[in-house]
C-alpha cells in the first residue's frame, strides 16, 4: 500500500494536461511525471538513429536502449541529459503519436512508467495513465475541451517558439492524432470509469489545478 496517492491526469493533446499536472504536483509537493515526454524522447532517439517511426519492433528496441528520468522540476532527462524544447516541436508531437501506437514501444515503456510512480506522491499525465499504467491510481481525472480550443492553445504555444505553422494545419494534425490515439489497438485514449471528467473549455488552468488539488487533499489529507 502506498503512503501517498498516485494522481492520474489523462486527456487528448492540447487540452492542457502538462500545465495542470505540473501545477497540481507543485501544489501537493509531488513529483511531476510527463509520460508524453517519454514517448517524444523515443521518437527523438529513433530519428537521431535513423529508425523509421513506423517500424514498431525497431523503435521498441530503441526505447529499451535508453534511460528515462525526471528532475525535481519535472523535466525529462534522456540518458541523464535534458532534452528541453527538442521534443516540443510539431514534428515530435507527430513522432510521439506514431511510435505510441506500437505494442513493442508501449510494452517497453510500461514498466518504466510504473517504476517511476510506484511509491506514490506523483502526478502523472498522459493518455492511458488511469486505464493502463496505473489502473489502481487513487485519484483519476480526465480533461476535455473542443478540438478548436485545443488547436488554438497549441497554436499560441508554437507561435511563442517561432514555429511556422497555421491554426488550420494544427487543427487538422490534431484531429488525425485524436483518431489515431482513440483507435489504436493497444492502450487507446479513453476515460477510466472511475475518473472525474473536467471540461477545460472555459476554465482557466489555475481553476482546474485548484479543483484537482482540493479534491486530492480532501480525500488524502
Amino acid at each position: 500500500m502506498r503512503n501517498k496517492p498516485v494522481v492520474a491526469i489523462d486527456g487528448p493533446s492540447g487540452v492542457g494536461k502538462s500545465t495542470v499536472a505540473k501545477g497540481v504536483a507543485a501544489a501537493l509537493n509531488f513529483q511531476f511525471i510527463d509520460t508524453g515526454a517519454i514517448y517524444r524522447s523515443v521518437a527523438l532517439a529513433a530519428k537521431r538513429n535513423k529508425i523509421d517511426w513506423h517500424d514498431g519492433p525497431k523503435v521498441g528496441e530503441e526505447a529499451l536502449r535508453h534511460r528515462f528520468a525526471f528532475d525535481g522540476d519535472g523535466n525529462l532527462l534522456l540518458d541523464g541529459g535534458p532534452v528541453g524544447d527538442l521534443i516540443r516541436t510539431t514534428e515530435m508531437s507527430e513522432g510521439a503519436s506514431t511510435v505510441a501506437k506500437h505494442p513493442e514501444v508501449r510494452d517497453a515503456l510500461l514498466d518504466i512508467q510504473r517504476l517511476l510512480g510506484k511509491d506514490g506522491g506523483v502526478v502523472l499525465e498522459g493518455r492511458d495513465i488511469g486505464t493502463v499504467v496505473f489502473p489502481d491510481a487513487e485519484a483519476k481525472f480526465f480533461l476535455v475541451a473542443s478540438s478548436k480550443e485545443r488547436a488554438r492553445r497549441r497554436y499560441l504555444q508554437l507561435k511563442e517558439k517561432d514555429e511556422s505553422v497555421t491554426l488550420d494545419e494544427i487543427e487538422k494534425a490534431q484531429q488525425i492524432r485524436d483518431e489515431r490515439d482513440a483507435n489504436r489497438l493497444v492502450a487507446p485514449l479513453r476515460k477510466a470509469n472511475d475518473a472525474e471528467e473536467i471540461n477545460c473549455e472555459k476554465t482557466s488552468a489555475a481553476e482546474v489545478i485548484n479543483h484537482i488539488t482540493h479534491s486530492v487533499v480532501s480525500r488524502f489529507p
